[in-house]
């Protein structure tokens, strides 16, 4: 190829590389390294491209070549310690940012790349630093503003984000990523109409965005108006426009039919690490028949914990995910041979269901981390029980066919701990205090109403609220205005700010007698954290999963009666309660002790139970009649 050749094609594959014609761009750079393979600007933006498709080992390989070539130039070291990033190459991301703020202390974008691998080490006032700097440098940088709101928002600094959104937006109003994460801040503040609202405008401008429409489904769990219809459209829209790209790569698997040999079972997550998640899956992994199931974690947890390594010592295979693109997960999973794969996170932050997509393994099923269906024509099961979702009433437009195991869908530990039950305080104090410790995204307004009707028909009564929300002046403002419109003093509205501690979180349940659950979008954490202390809970149920899960753990733990069945009931319950000192006093003092002979802490006994159900999974693959999914007696 001639000079002047070579120079055509390369400005031909950079004008199709920024119009993102990616696959015609790929060819010409190629071209060109098969004449000349010490090209900088082909190694550099071929490199780049295998960074924009996820192909981070490629990445690395190219862009790095392009950096030996050139080593005083500081874009190349920049885009080289993201390609470092993506790979969760945290010291090699690091040296690549400061090797380029070396050659040039004011490049915004480098600031700004830094800051995000400071971010994914646990360093958020360093990576603050950086993103206002480059900002000071370049203030209409709309992705600096954006990382600075990601930054705070992980810091639920939520009225910061906001603004910081806000004016990325301002700045760049197709900004489909500011769209997505101004929803995520509103989301967490509980205003779900306007989250909705944003995660619609960011699939507006980017239709291939799946974070945004799962965090679109998400939202519409949490939101009272959302119909079951209008959910399964959007989870339709979501196989359809994201999952089923995947199919025609799908192959047959060729696993040993054998029904009753050891099986190989997956766990998908990003959340193998302190999470509500890891209070659930624990102790189902820590009695797991290993002589009988082979067990492997497929972890995207980018920051390992102590409960990280208490997962990993009760597996016996754990691969990493982080950095890994959909189709080398794919590869990875079928290399390992696995039999069942759950997936942990459905439509939750951080979930790979692109992976499972690809159908790496021949059976496929959701469980855990997300109140219902996934809308995927390759997850062949959901895990539930029959009182979240009763035949007949819930899970009718599930493309997963519902696997009722049962006693119950849930396993509990107290991962924070085991301070003593209190007294409760309406025994020192003479007045009952509620409480809601759920996250602010599922306290509607539907909510404040009911609560504002318990407490004014107890008088003396107050409620304390407690999230990570709380702090945020724009929620506190809220609060105390809806309060105050529906004739209840804000004096009797306590607001705790999260706690320095998991044990000192529990032990804010010292001052409640009675924890309300949230509707639509029920507590379980939560729930078993307040039942864990003594604190009984009411619930309102509802005709869908996402409605459900309170009935079915108080039912677990044999409380059916703090089960209502309508807003009015709801409330009537809670007054009752409430007027009923030594009853509650009575639930408090037994209340733990029937948590832990219950079967929501059984673990064994919930293990053997799940392990029928894949196992009855299992031989229907092989092609045997198999019995229903009903645990032996």
């Amino acid at each position: 190829m001639s000079e002047n050749a070579s120079s055509q094609t390369l400005r031909a594959a950079i004008h199709h590389h920024q119009a993102g014609r990616l696959s015609q761009a790929e060819v010409a750079y190629r071209e060109i390294l098969s004449q000349d393979p010490d090209c900088l600007d082909a190694l550099h933006y071929l490199g780049m491209i295998a960074h924009q498709l996820g192909r981070q080992l490629e990445a690395v390989e190219l862009i790095g070549r392009a950096a030996a070539l050139a080593p005083e130039n500081p874009a190349i070291h920049s885009n080289l310690g993201e390609a470092y990033r993506h790979l969760h190459r945290l010291d090699d991301a690091v040296a690549s940012f400061q090797r380029a703020l070396a050659l040039q202390p004011d490049f915004p974008k480098a600031l700004s790349n830094f800051g995000n691998a400071l971010v994914t080490l646990g360093r958020p006032e360093k990576a603050v630093s950086c993103f206002r700097r480059a900002i000071a440098l370049q203030p209409d940088f709309a992705n600096a503003h954006n990382n600075l709101g990601i930054a705070l928002l992980n810091q639920s600094r939520f009225d910061e984000a906001f603004t910081c959104f806000r004016q990325a937006l301002a700045l760049k109003p197709d900004f489909a990523e500011a769209h997505n994460n101004l929803g995520g801040v509103l989301k967490d503040c509980g205003q779900m109409d306007g989250a909705v609202a944003c995660y619609r405008r960011a699939l507006a401008f980017r239709p291939d965005y799946p974070s945004a429409r799962s965090n679109l489904i998400l939202a519409l769990q949490y939101s009272p108006g959302s119909t079951p219809g209008l959910i399964d459209a959007e989870l339709r829209c979501w196989n359809q426009q994201h999952a089923r790209l995947s199919v025609a790569s799908n192959r047959p698997h060729d696993n040993d039919r054998s029904p009753e040999r050891r099986l190989r079972v997956g766990y998908i997550s990003a959340d193998f690490k302190r999470h509500p998640v890891a209070f659930f899956l624990l102790p189902l992994l820590e009695a797991h028949n290993r002589e009988r199931y082979h067990i492997t974690c497929y972890t995207g947890n980018a920051r390992p914990d102590d409960v990280t390594a208490r997962f990993q010592a009760c597996t016996d295979g754990w691969r990493s995910l982080v950095g890994v693109s959909d189709d080398e997960a794919a590869a990875r999973i079928r290399a390992d041979r696995i039999d069942v794969l759950v997936d942990l996170s459905g439509h939750t932050a951080g979930n790979r269901l692109l992976v499972f997509a690809r159908k790496p393994a021949p059976i496929q099923v959701g469980y855990l981390g997300y109140p219902g269906a996934t809308g995927l024509d390759t997850i062949d099961y959901r895990l539930t029980d029959p009182w979240a979702d009763p035949p007949g009433v819930t899970g009718e437009a599930n493309v997963e066919e519902l696997v009722r195991l049962p006693e119950t869908a849930w396993c509990f530990t107290p991962l924070s701990g085991a301070p003593p039950v209190g007294e409760p305080p309406a025994a020192r104090s003479g007045s009952v205090t509620f409480a809601c410790f759920n996250n602010f995204a599922k306290v509607t307004d539907d909510m404040l109403r009911l609560w504002a009707r318990i407490l004014l028909q107890v008088p003396r009564s107050r409620f304390a609220v407690k999230n990570f929300a709380v702090g945020s002046r724009s929620v506190e403002e809220r609060l105390q205005a809806f309060f105050r419109e529906h004739g209840v003093s804000t004096d009797r509205v306590e607001l705790i700010p999260p706690q320095a501690s998991q044990l000192d979180h529990l032990r804010c349940y010292d001052r409640v007698d009675l924890a309300l659950d949230t509707f639509p979008y029920h507590g379980t954490t939560t729930t078993c954290e307040a039942l864990w202390m003594g604190v009984p809970v009411i619930t309102l149920a509802g005709r869908g999963h996402v409605s459900r899960v309170g009935v079915s753990l108080l039912t677990g733990v044999g409380l059916p009666e703090f089960v209502t069945h309508s807003p009015d009931t709801f409330v009537e319950s809670a007054v009752a309660a409430a007027r009923d000192h030594p009853r509650l006093a009575a639930v408090r003092c037994g209340l733990r002790a029937r948590m832990q002979l219950s079967p929501l802490m059984d673990a064994p006994r919930f293990a053997r139970n799940l392990e029928n159900a894949y196992r009855v999974m299992w031989r229907r693959w092989c092609g045997q009649s198999a019995p229903t999914f009903i645990h032996p007696s």
